[in-house]
């Protein structure tokens, strides 16, 4: 006589996450399913703190990380990771603990309008299926404008986490003052 093993499941899970603002990337989970066996497995999330820094005046390592490109108002210039004052002078900056060029979750990228590369100055002409496009080791990820907000400064829900693959942009609104935020949001083409 011939023995069959039990079915068994296995699931692996992440927590709930409780502290805010907390970016959370977590790829989707994958189900496999035989006669005998179902599998569910689901990566870790790569988890990180990421409030405002707490001094934007404050020096942090000049990193690139990639390139940004707005065809409609002819930008094309390199990302550095960091969104304090010293890193926004050479650049538009990353917000550290945000999803990357083509992940899941929301990429999110500030920069300046007035002062230094004026990288966003134009970000308010923006209007829905405008381009933007990001480049980086893993190649070149695309995606649409799906709307323009001006926010308050205090509007830090903006880097919250996405289910969806996303990008955010934000800058000091109108331009030459800190009273307001304009942000643009937009999503992966394809994701």
């Amino acid at each position: 006589p011939t023995t069959v093993p039990p079915t068994t499941t296995t699931t692996t899970s992440v927590a709930p996450i409780t502290t805010l603002p907390t970016i959370t990337t977590e790829p989707p989970s994958t189900t496999t399913t035989s006669t005998s066996t179902t599998l569910v497995v689901q990566a870790p999330a790569r988890q990180q703190q990421v409030p405002p820094p707490a001094d934007e005046h404050a020096r942090e390592p000049v990193i690139e990380v990639g390139s940004i490109a707005i065809p409609k108002l002819d930008v094309d210039m390199t990302m550095y990771e960091g969104i304090r004052l010293s890193t926004l002078e050479h650049g538009p900056g990353h917000w550290p603990g945000t999803a990357m060029p083509g992940e899941l979750g929301n990429l999110v990228v500030g920069g300046h309008r007035t002062s230094g590369h004026q990288v966003f100055r134009n970000v308010d002409q923006l209007v829905a299926g405008d381009e933007i496009v990001f480049r980086d080791d893993a190649g070149e990820h695309t995606y649409l404008v799906d709307r323009v907000e001006v926010v308050d400064p205090s509007a830090v829900w903006i880097v919250d986490p996405t289910e969806t693959a996303t990008a955010t942009l934000f800058a000091c609104h109108p331009p030459g003052s800190t009273a307001q935020r304009i942000v643009v949001f937009a999503d992966l083409v394809g994701g």
